[in-house]
């Protein structure tokens, strides 16, 4: 039996050569080269992968996302039926979107863009020091991505506000849930992040009604997924000054048409969906665990909840 990899080309062998470095027994396919279809009993598949063509293989066992976010894979139609997927949780991925989410919080906390304009126009000007204990960063999402994120922020002193959408307790993170919630915490945020998964509930969250519940001249840092956003929105707070700037690393689409006004905004710093990157050989034993799992009809780690949607 055989395990199909189906991702970018360049990363295509990397892939192949740490699942093996795990378990040298391993068969590889590596798409569009998956060989009888009858041989194939794990898909490891990224977002370009069409959900339909692995109703092609009977004797699927598993499927398996290669990082943290599976709305790619259940976008319709969907993973075959009864077909268990699991998605990453990984170390590396979530330190990873911890640094991003660091770097963004300080690029606009330390006032970097005031300070690069002042160095291009030969401006000799000491701005007024921000105080890190007045400027209370909301996480949107409280998951492992998002409490990594939080402990970071914590650790230097910033006043950390979570919401959910059910009840959590966070030692250290004032919570919030609901719909009262969510808006309870935006009006006392200076930086909104956010880290959910992308779900029916979930889309288009950061919405108009969302961002002018945010103190006047907050910062928004997206490193979710583009369909949280509604950019009409976003750009509308820009542009009236209800948002000083925006930090996005996802888009929708993906990747982002060259006429889009986020590429030329200067309020809008990006990058191209790196803010966390899967590394094969970090992520390698997880996959190997649950093939082995699926395998021996054992249950399957960090298994997908297909009524949350994550």
């Amino acid at each position: 039996m055989a395990v199909l990899l189906s991702t970018k080309p360049a990363a295509m062998a990397l892939w192949r050569d740490a699942l093996l470095a795990v378990d040298p027994a391993l068969e590889i396919r590596m798409f569009p080269e998956a060989g009888d279809p009858a041989e194939i009993e794990a898909a490891v598949v990224w977002t370009a992968h069409d959900m339909a063509e692995l109703r092609r293989y009977p004797n699927l066992k598993l499927i398996v996302s290669m990082g943290a976010g599976v709305d790619h894979l259940l976008r319709p139609p969907g993973p075959p039926p009864g077909i268990p997927v699991a998605r990453l949780v990984d170390r590396m991925l979530t330190s990873q979107m911890g640094e991003w989410v660091l770097l963004n919080v300080l690029r606009f906390h330390r006032q970097d863009a005031e300070y690069r304009a002042q160095q291009r126009d030969r401006i000799w000007l000491e701005l007024p020091a921000p105080v890190t204990g007045e400027t209370p960063v909301g996480f949107l999402g409280l998951g492992e991505l998002g409490l990594h994120a939080a402990g970071l922020l914590r650790s230097l002193g910033f006043p950390v506000l979570g919401w959910s959408r059910r009840p959590k307790q966070v030692e250290g993170v004032e919570t919030f849930h609901g719909a009262e919630g969510l808006m309870a915490m935006a009006a006392r945020s200076r930086m909104l992040v956010c880290l959910l998964p992308l779900t029916p509930e979930t889309r288009g969250i950061v919405d108009a009604r969302l961002l002018g519940a945010l103190p006047r001249g907050a910062w928004l840092i997206n490193g979710a997924r583009g369909g949280h956003v509604v950019d009409a929105d976003l750009l509308a707070a820009l542009e009236s000054g209800q948002l000083a700037g925006a930090a996005l690393d996802v888009f929708q689409p993906e990747p982002l048409p060259p006429e889009h006004p986020y590429w030329a905004h200067p309020a809008v710093v990006m990058t191209p969906h790196a803010a966390s990157i899967t590394i094969p050989a970090s992520a390698a034993p997880q996959v190997v665990a649950n093939l082995h799992r699926a395998r021996a009809g054992q249950p399957l780690l960090n298994l997908v909840d297909f009524s949350a949607g994550y």
